[in-house]
């Protein structure tokens, strides 16, 4: 599984606007179902809250039908 490198502009960002940012979820809407689905593991651990801050370093994990999808803070 390939991981890809997704650069943020600021020192931390909420997991929403990651999925949004690294193509992981279409929108916003996209990104709470997935969320909400529990399809999203962050550093490998389910991860209910759309609001969670994330910092350089820290790996999300997608389950899409195409299969998994990783990005990692930048």
């Amino acid at each position: 599984m390939s991981i890809s490198d997704v650069p943020i502009r600021d020192d931390m960002i909420r997991l929403g606007q990651f999925l949004k940012l690294a193509g992981l979820a279409e929108d916003g809407a996209q990104a709470r179902d997935l969320v909400a689905d529990g399809e999203v593991r962050v550093n490998g651990e389910p991860e209910t809250r759309r609001g969670r801050q994330l910092v350089r370093g820290d790996v999300v994990t997608v389950e899409l039908p195409a299969g998994e999808e990783s990005a990692r803070v930048a």
